[in-house]
């Protein structure tokens, strides 16, 4: 039977997750059977673009605070590889192009297992319907090869950290090419795997969840240089007021002290400033095309699509907790979404950060 669910007008609340953001839904909100869910954004910068200087090391007092709050599911700003695998079907709409540096090819492990990533998917969904308390090592090998070939590698990642040491070697689906693939994904400076996969293995969780989405934000321009240029313009004319921020920001960036740069760009006042001058310069963009708040419009949708699949991942899960590893950017409309979501708190990540 085919269910119908009304569509409800909510009143998104950037800044406040306090009653007003819950006005539209009062009720529903006061009587919660059991414990209320808290979610944990934490605005990140993307590793991969940190300067030379950095060391991996140097995150450990992030992820220390972190596994103080002791997650139960972790999601991470990754394309899930049932999505890498939906756009590839639909060439016309998601340009290949546009998509690539999200998609990582499932091509070797596709070889080395025999899985597309459908089936892939499916028998790693199957699969921990039913997975054993304590794994064998064969087990995790066997779900990190299955996890590869369906587009989840901060995920095998997850599996391979839990192996012992000496237990991380080929065999059971995994061949020295997707070694190869998992040792490289564990010395990156990425945050799925960094931050994501690291604090998921240590708190003995078996997977995290990839909850990006770059099909609200896929648009296709007649004149993209234009619609390039007049963001960057925007861009240009709102940059004064965030110049000392910024500033800040990549003094910290060339320092040793992670958690003084987490600290800072998860602040509320450096968050504002700094979408002031992105999301709200553009929609001030005069270009008769609008491109400006076609712009702001395509991130509106991303961040409502993974905001959506974050609720998916804790919908079996009432009163879990959630940590959301995003871009920092992403933070004020995660926090005003997800606090929009019934039995749901959001946590002061500067408490935690604290």
């Amino acid at each position: 039977m085919h269910k119908r669910y009304a569509a409800l007008g909510l009143t998104l609340a950037v800044f406040s997750i306090g009653a007003s953001a819950r006005q539209p839904l009062p009720a529903l909100d006061r009587e919660v059977a059991g414990d209320r869910t808290q979610i944990l954004v934490l605005g990140s910068v993307h590793l991969s673009g940190m300067p030379k200087s950095f060391k991996r090391e140097s995150i450990e007092p992030v992820l220390d605070k972190l596994a103080a709050f002791k997650p139960q599911i972790v999601t991470i700003e990754s394309l899930p590889g049932e999505q890498c695998d939906h756009v590839a079907r639909h060439p016309a709409i998601y340009l290949p192009e546009d998509l690539e540096p999200y998609c990582r090819s499932t091509a070797e492990a596709k070889a080395a297992t025999g899985l597309d990533v459908p089936a892939a998917t499916a028998k790693a969904y199957t699969t921990l319907k039913t997975w054993p308390a304590d794994p064998t090592p064969a087990q995790r090998r066997e779900l990190a090869s299955v996890f590869l070939a369906g587009g989840e590698a901060a995920s095998a990642l997850v599996q391979w950290l839990r192996l012992p040491p000496a237990e991380r070697k080929a065999g059971d689906g995994l061949d020295a090419t997707l070694v190869a693939q998992l040792e490289k994904f564990a010395a990156s400076n990425n945050e799925s795997f960094a931050i994501g996969a690291v604090l998921a293995a240590r708190l003995g969780l078996e997977r995290v969840y990839a909850v990006d989405d770059h099909t609200g934000d896929a648009a296709q321009f007649a004149d993209a240089k234009a619609y390039g240029d007049a963001v960057m313009k925007a861009w240009e004319a709102g940059a004064g007021p965030a110049k000392a921020m910024r500033e800040r920001d990549e003094a910290l960036r060339n320092g040793s002290d992670m958690l003084a740069l987490y600290r800072y760009i998860n602040q509320p006042e450096n968050q504002r400033i700094a979408i002031e001058a992105d999301f709200g310069a553009a929609q001030r963009d005069p270009s008769p095309q609008r491109y400006g708040r076609q712009y702001v419009g395509g991130w509106e949708a991303r961040n409502l699509r993974m905001v959506a699949s974050i609720r998916v991942a804790f919908r079996d899960r009432p009163g879990a907790r959630v940590l959301s590893i995003v871009g920092s950017s992403h933070k004020p409309w995660f926090d005003g979404l997800l606090g929009q979501m019934q039995g749901v708190d959001i946590v002061d990540v500067q408490k935690i950060l604290k």
